[in-house]
This record gives C-alpha cells, sequence and structure tokens, in this order.
C-alpha cells in the first residue's frame, strides 16, 4: 500500500527484503527533494535503510513492515513498524544496530504496539538547511522575437513614411484609433 496522505506525510507498507532497500531509499529522497529537504538525504536514508534491514535480520516469518516519512516544519521523522514483538537492541552484533540511528539523529526511540513495534528517529531541520527555490530561465518562447506580419504594421509616430492617401479604410480608422502611431504598407 503506497499512501502519501498529504503534502508533509508518507506512508507505504512493504515486504521488507534485501532488495526492497534501494527502492525505499530512492522513494524516500524523492520526498525529501519534493520536500526541499536536499541537505537530509543521506542520512534519513542510512537511517531508513538500518531499519529496515533491522527487519529483515531480526523478525520472524512476517517480513511485513510500515516505513513512514513525515516533516511537521520543525522536525524530519522516519518510523518504521512491523510484525515482531521482541524491542531492539541498541548494539546489533553486525551494522552496529540502533547507536548508527542515535549518532545520526537528534532524537529515537522504539515502542510496542498492539500488533508488534514501532522504530523512530528525527533530525532538526533549522531554516537554513532547506533548499531555496531554484531560479530557471523564462521558456525560449518568450526569448524568441516573432517575424513581422506581411500585412501593414505600427509604427512609432513620426513623420509618416508613406501619405495616408495610400493607405485603404479600414487602415485609415485603425490610424485615428491608436494616435501615437501610424500605419504604414510594408513594400514588396
Amino acid at each position: 500500500m503506497n499512501v502519501p496522505v498529504n503534502s508533509s506525510y508518507y506512508m507505504v507498507e512493504v515486504e521488507a527484503r534485501r532488495e526492497r532497500v534501494p527502492q525505499i531509499r530512492r522513494i524516500v529522497a524523492a520526498h525529501l527533494r519534493y520536500w526541499r529537504l536536499q541537505h537530509h538525504i543521506g542520512p534519513m536514508c542510512r537511517g531508513v535503510d538500518e531499519l529496515m534491514l533491522n527487519v529483515v535480520e531480526h523478525t520472524g516469518d512476517d517480513k511485513r513492515c510500515v516505513v513512514e516519512l513525515w516533516w511537521n516544519g520543525k522536525n524530519l521523522i522516519a518510523a518504521v513498524a512491523d510484525y515482531d514483538r521482541r524491542m531492539p537492541r541498541l548494539l546489533g552484533p553486525t551494522r552496529g544496530g540502533l547507536a548508527r540511528i542515535a549518532a545520526m539523529s537528534d532524537g529515537w526511540g522504539a515502542y510496542g504496539t498492539p500488533e508488534g513495534k514501532l522504530v523512530w528517529f528525527s533530525r532538526r531541520v533549522k531554516a537554513l538547511d532547506r533548499e531555496p527555490l531554484a531560479w530557471s530561465k523564462p521558456s525560449p518562447f518568450l526569448q524568441e522575437a516573432k517575424r513581422a506580419p506581411d500585412s501593414p504594421s505600427l509604427v512609432p509616430a513620426g513623420m509618416p513614411l508613406i501619405s495616408f492617401d495610400d493607405v485603404e479604410e479600414r487602415e485609415r480608422e485603425l490610424a485615428e484609433v491608436v494616435p501615437a502611431a501610424r500605419l504604414v504598407r510594408q513594400r514588396a
């Protein structure tokens, strides 16, 4: 199940397998880019990787887990819930366990749920840590000059280039409406 609840919360339920970890990493990175939190992609992805791999290695037969990511404007929080009631140890035997999470986060925790457990960590986001909106060039069609039409065109006021006797009636009416310009017939 893939549920974007609002613009600053995301949840996905997956079966925890080693080959799924890079997919979840890309999803987390995409949401952080969308929220303009690029500076936090590395630590948040490493933390979610650690929690996902804990599910792969330390849970029983049921490898389903729920990965949540949310940002409340000040804190960026990631959590992984699984269906195994055994609580994690701070120092795991292989990768360092939750000690890595504790080192790279501002806060972390684990608690039991009726279905299993939830392990979370958070990072504080300062206003300067957010990427500013990027400047973009105007669209190319706004920069290109358009070719002048073959029909009569407007010329700035001044001495007329030809006499009004050569201008047709509808062009003469337009010249009266637009006094700051004179209509000129383009010569072939």
